[in-house]
């Protein structure tokens, strides 16, 4: 979809502009990852999932270290969710995870692209991450929790896996008080934030930006305006 929308951007003589934090999906857009399809009939992730429930996470990362010892030195044994994937991956395909990200990371771009990063100083960045937290409270997150789990919509769903539903849910449970909820969403958004950071201090060609250094948006715009045609990006500005 984002290549349709991209096509039809370049026909009327435009630039496309992708925004977002995501960087995994950016990186999908720009180098053309391909996904595998999902196959619900032979769910073998499902599988996995139980085996680790009952044997837990050392006897599947065994398991990894035995068919992919490469990637297992670089993926840590509590990342779940990654020793999940690297099993499923060379289930379906007999094809080690670590030979697939080698080819992976060696694709060639498929669009001249700028790619612009907005920074911050780190004291700042995260006094604006705890006040948005409470403007979440304020706007009534705890009862929008509440609500989806009334629904029947349980917390190990993945949809209730992000940052402010995983957090709020212990509390609603009794298990912790709403400050401890408060403190963790905060501290762990915190560290989401650094983990984006180092994400895309490792991308390709990426040009950084401290916002700190301008006085208005105007201002830090035009100067990345201005590095994508140095770059030669962007030809003529209106």
């Amino acid at each position: 979809m984002a290549y349709k929308y991209i096509n039809e951007i370049y026909e009327k003589g435009k630039i496309p502009i992708l925004v977002g934090g995501t960087g995994f999906y950016i990186q999908a857009v720009l180098y053309d990852i391909k996904f595998n399809e999902y196959n619900k009939e032979d769910d073998y992730r499902k599988k996995i999932e139980d085996l680790e429930k009952e044997k837990g996470i050392d006897f599947l990362y065994d398991k990894l270290k035995e068919i992919d010892p490469e990637y297992a030195k670089i993926v840590h044994k509590n990342n779940k969710k990654r020793v999940i994937r690297a099993l499923e991956y060379f289930y379906q395909t007999g094809e080690q995870f670590s030979i697939h990200n080698q080819r992976e990371s060696q694709r060639q771009a498929s669009f001249n692209y700028f790619y612009a990063i907005l920074n911050q100083d780190r004291k700042i960045l995260y006094d604006k991450i705890n006040k948005r937290i409470d403007i979440m409270l304020e706007e009534g997150l705890v009862k929008e929790v509440k609500n989806l789990l009334d629904k029947g919509y349980e917390k190990n769903l993945v949809s209730m896996q992000g940052l402010g539903y995983k957090e709020i849910v212990p509390y609603l449970e009794g298990e912790i008080s709403l400050e401890q909820a408060i403190e963790t969403l905060k501290k762990r958004t915190r560290n989401f934030a650094k983990r984006q950071l180092t994400w895309f201090k490792r991308e390709k060609n990426v040009c950084f930006f401290d916002k700190d250094n301008y006085s208005t948006s105007i201002e830090l715009a035009d100067d990345i305006i201005n590095k994508a045609k140095e770059n030669g990006i962007v030809n003529e500005y209106e």
